[in-house]
């Protein structure tokens, strides 16, 4: 990868050009981690992440001035974006027109979307051309504090033994952040209404047997010490971090795919530290176990009538 830093950089990605720049602009304060080293994370990782940004409406949240300067959300690609760059219309009734969503497909999308700063990559659940239909469910598991990722594997643990009766597979993956995410893989024709209220009823069951532990209520003020399970991620309007997408945080970490046995052994541990993996970590993962995700592309399974 080229290392000029201020003026502008041509690359050839795959036989397209694009120009690059500000690598040496320091991104993540505390470890120096730079632009430059952002963009050969996600060229390194790309063969993993590819397929799963494929024909996913891609919502970017861009930061110009590294992690902990200001950000944005950025929903509608780019009208000065390259001729290559492939769309996927989204209908707002909020907006009453499209919304034509980047659809990252390919390592020069990718490549060109990380150069604007989109640090972080959140992706809809939904696959077009069926937008209307999410092809996963996934509880996203936030703890309130002093409760840490320790808490949300133990009821990680507890939604994976309620599916595994459902002979549902569940797949884990860290948020990135302080948390931990459920996902269920469906790819079977299914809508929005049911998945959500589904992961609602769920939720909600859960609250009320541990109710010590558990809180599947939105209001802050009832999380501290509980894990929060959010099962409103499950709506077609709502986007939820794509695995091996950078976060925003103090260090360059990533939204990693888990074991269920990694999260068994942070339970048994109490160590949080076990959960939380840096780029540079999760490309020495990824070349030793693959890509932990991949079933949740392909596997089908039917949602069951809630028990």
């Amino acid at each position: 990868m080229p290392s000029n830093s201020k003026e502008k950089t041509q690359i050839d990605v795959a036989g397209r050009k694009l120009k690059i720049g500000n690598l040496d602009k320091t991104f993540y304060a505390a470890t120096g981690f730079t632009k430059g080293q952002m963009l050969d994370y996600y060229i390194r990782i790309a063969p993993l992440l590819l397929p799963h940004l494929t024909n996913r409406p891609l919502t970017m949240k861009r930061y110009p001035n590294g992690a902990q300067g200001k950000f944005f959300y950025q929903k509608e690609c780019p009208v000065h974006r390259p001729s290559w760059v492939k769309t996927i219309p989204v209908w707002s009734g909020g907006n009453n027109r499209n919304i034509n969503f980047c659809n990252a497909n390919d390592l020069p999308t990718l490549v060109w979307a990380v150069n604007l700063a989109a640090l972080e990559l959140h992706t809809s659940l939904s696959l077009a051309p069926a937008i209307n239909q999410p092809s996963l469910l996934v509880f996203d598991l936030d703890p309130g504090p002093p409760a840490t990722i320790v808490e949300c594997a133990q009821v990680g643990l507890l939604l994976k033994d309620y599916f595994d009766k459902q002979k549902l597979q569940s797949f884990p993956k860290t948020s990135g952040s302080k948390g931990l995410q459920v996902y269920v893989p469906l790819n079977t024709p299914v809508n929005y209404d049911i998945t959500k209220n589904y992961a609602r009823i769920l939720a909600n069951r859960f609250q009320e047997k541990f109710p010590n532990q558990i809180v599947a209520n939105m209001k802050k003020a009832l999380r501290p010490g509980k894990v929060f399970i959010d099962w409103s991620q499950n709506d077609e309007h709502k986007t939820t971090v794509c695995v091996y997408s950078l976060r925003a945080k103090e260090h360059p970490t990533v939204s990693t795919p888990v074991t269920w046995n990694e999260v068994v052994t942070v339970v048994d541990k109490k160590n949080p530290d076990l959960l939380s993996f840096e780029a540079t970590q999760v490309l020495e993962r990824t070349a030793k176990l693959g890509d932990l995700f991949s079933p949740v592309l392909t596997l089908k399974q039917k949602l069951p009538a809630i028990k």
